[in-house]
């Protein structure tokens, strides 16, 4: 009774966040977030199809599972350049969340599933006048996630080194209004494109346990290209100009970029109380070149555009540590540092990306044997930063910041 009481606090989880989208600063697992969102050399449980498949073999239960959640609270600001003027970023209330089984039909095989929302954004910019803020030629608001799905498979050799590969399903949405400089009674001209895509991609991964106590791991995501085809795209204009503008579908592609993480971690004290270890996490962001809309009925006005992002490839660094204080309560702590991947030039609100430093910190608490409740809280000082977007001559100085907390179950036997 106790174990389906437990699986259905797990379903229930699931279902109630699964209408989230999600920040894409890596909230896979409330445990993992708790030590600097590393991962990739750990096989504490079923989270390991996720981080890297290959240590999933190493989850010593045979059934694992983990599911959980977490709250996004934005704040961020538009100073424009030499200019007494402000906007306000309003960001919605992000729930990111995940759910993961695995199970073991023989001792060195493992079978599981992950579910993620790993990517997704939602804001909107707003000044004092209301929806008339400066950048809203280049945007007013987005709402655009993606929900991956994937079935793994993973094998171990002598408790040294596991592989494992899995399928990933990706479905995604996107939503997104901007303003056109037509002047009518109602102000400007607006611009709305609502669509939803799907795709594939595959994880792979390798662990191994060179000596005691020591992990190390390598996984590998694929990029995974979001073609949105045929989306509605909307044209609010004056009446003369509506034949220049007419209703529409428009094409658009979303990459998502691929990951190289690389982790290394060492178990040490009495009964391996203490972990410590470090993920470097290598992101192919210069896929993500440009934002291009490819509409089908073409005119003098509506044609294929392309809006130039020219993102750069970037390497995070992460460091966390746990301690198992006692047989009921493990301690988290941790920290990262996330470069940006857009140059000054190129700095734009559709995606006001700033350097951050993550600090974290978490604990699970342990109910009975293989249950534990799980708490992370996450702080990004995005800080401060001053660019232009160059093609549209936008300048000004952008200022961010998260606070995410996160609560999960585990529940492994």
């Amino acid at each position: 009774m106790r174990r389906i009481t437990v699986l259905l606090l797990f379903f229930c989880l699931a279902a109630t966040t699964s209408f989230g989208g999600g920040y894409q600063v890596g909230l896979h697992n409330v445990r993992n977030i708790g030590m600097g969102l590393i991962g990739t050399s750990l096989s504490y449980d079923a989270s390991s199809l996720f981080y890297n498949p290959g240590g999933a073999a190493f989850v010593n239960e045979k059934w694992s599972f983990s599911a959980g959640v977490s709250l996004i609270f934005a704040r961020g600001t538009y100073q424009a350049k030499d200019v007494n003027y402000q906007a306000t970023l309003k960001h919605e209330l992000n729930t990111p969340f995940y759910f993961y089984a695995a199970f073991k039909p023989t001792k060195n095989l493992s079978v599981g599933i992950a579910v993620d929302a790993p990517y997704g954004n939602r804001l909107a910019w707003k000044d004092d006048a209301g929806d008339n803020w400066k950048g809203r030629y280049l945007i007013k608001d987005i709402s655009f996630k993606a929900i991956t799905y994937q079935p793994t498979i993973s094998y171990k050799i002598k408790d040294i080194i596991g592989f494992g590969v899995g399928l990933v399903y990706a479905t995604g949405t996107v939503d997104m209004n901007k303003a056109i400089p037509l002047q009518g009674v109602n102000g400007d001209g607006t611009l709305n494109i609502k669509g939803s895509t799907s795709s594939f991609g595959f994880n792979a991964g390798i662990m191994v346990h060179p000596d005691k106590g020591w992990s190390l791991g390598l996984n590998y995501r694929s990029k995974i290209e979001m073609n949105v085809k045929g989306a509605d795209a909307t044209f609010s204009v004056p009446q003369s100009l509506s034949s220049n503008f007419p209703n529409n579908k428009v094409d658009v592609m979303l990459p998502l970029p691929a990951n190289l993480d690389f982790g290394a971690s060492y178990e040490f004290g009495k009964n391996n109380q203490w972990m410590i270890g470090i993920n470097l996490c290598y992101v192919f962001w210069s896929t993500y070149d440009s934002l291009v809309f490819n509409f089908e009925k073409k005119t003098a006005a509506v044609n294929r555009t392309a809006t130039p992002a020219l993102y750069v490839d970037q390497m995070i660094e992460r460091i966390g540590v746990q301690f198992k204080a006692s047989k009921v309560i493990t301690l988290r702590a941790g920290g990262y540092y996330d470069p940006s991947p857009v140059s000054n030039s190129y700095l734009n609100p559709q995606t006001p990306s700033l350097t951050e430093i993550g600090v974290t910190g978490g604990l699970s608490v342990y109910p009975f044997k293989g249950f534990s409740v799980d708490a992370s809280f996450l702080y990004l000082m995005g800080g401060k930063r001053s660019g232009t977007y160059s093609p549209d001559n936008f300048a000004g100085t952008y200022r961010t910041g998260f606070s995410i907390p996160g609560i999960g179950l585990s529940y492994s036997f």
